[in-house]
């Protein structure tokens, strides 16, 4: 199995952090991450993993990590930009709550392996496919500051944002309407 990670950085170095449903309470906090598919590249598998678990676009960067990890794993991390493409929308069977943090204000609780990888990753997120600046925003900011960020829906939308901060509904859709 592959595991792929992406440090999603926004304009101004920020970076995107989710709080998983299924990790351990005292360590919930990491980074966007799950497992490449048959026939997709990591690069695909990154953006697909941030757009599932968050409805954000982003292009990916350089690849900043690559090494084995448990038994017959492989763990690969990349470095992508947040595009201002797409509405955040927590997919609430695996994300509490998504937050923009900066570097040096990384909350407790954050996965002590993404933390190097933030650290790792340096204060740019590398030169994107997009050819703009590592990190650009296209809508001229990030979620929450009035740009393309404002208040998003519950429910079926995934939560609400407030200030940066994105809560998911506490309890999960109904199973009977998802494949697992």
């Amino acid at each position: 199995m592959v595991g792929v990670t992406g440090v999603v950085r926004d304009r101004g170095g920020n970076v995107l952090l989710l709080r998983h449903r299924f990790w351990p309470e005292h360590r919930q906090w990491g980074l966007p991450t799950g497992g490449a598919k048959r026939g997709e590249t990591f690069e695909q598998t990154v953006v697909r993993e941030v757009r599932e678990e968050t409805g954000l676009e982003v292009s990916v960067g350089e690849l900043v990590h690559l090494g084995s990890g448990f038994r017959l794993r492989v763990e690969v991390a990349y470095v992508a930009a947040y595009d201002g493409g797409g509405t955040i929308r927590l997919n609430p069977m695996e994300i509490l709550e998504a937050r923009w943090c900066a570097p040096g204000d990384l909350p407790d609780g954050l996965l002590a392996a993404h933390r190097r990888l933030i650290e790792a990753s340096g204060e740019r997120p590398g030169d994107v496919a997009s050819g703009g600046r590592p990190g650009d925003v296209a809508s001229g900011g990030r979620p929450g500051d009035g740009g393309s960020g404002g208040r998003r829906g519950r429910g079926g939308e995934g939560g609400v944002e407030v200030g940066g901060v994105v809560e998911a509904a506490q309890d999960p859709p109904d199973l009977g309407q998802h494949q697992v």
